[in-house]
């Protein structure tokens, strides 16, 4: 397999003497275990559903609310 790397990419994995074999493997493996977790959550969340039933309106606007407030929260932190 070969992998493309865009020049300007290329030339700061080179300039900081990264292993760049390494890096694209750590990568692959980080994207490949987020997939998988994901997966597992829809498949989480669909058992849940199946147990109780869909979200009411009320429920999912709550939701919504919570998460803007953490998002902010999180922003803030970061920033």
């Amino acid at each position: 397999m070969q992998v493309y790397l865009p020049d300007d990419l290329y030339k700061l994995v080179k300039a900081r003497g990264l292993p760049a074999s390494e890096l694209l493997q750590k990568a692959v493996r980080t994207e490949l275990r987020r997939l998988e977790l994901l997966a597992e959550t829809d498949r989480y969340v669909a058992d849940l559903v199946d147990e109780v039933g869909p979200p009411t309106t009320d429920q999912r606007t709550h939701a919504a609310d919570v998460a803007r407030r953490l998002a902010r929260q999180t922003t803030r932190r970061a920033g």
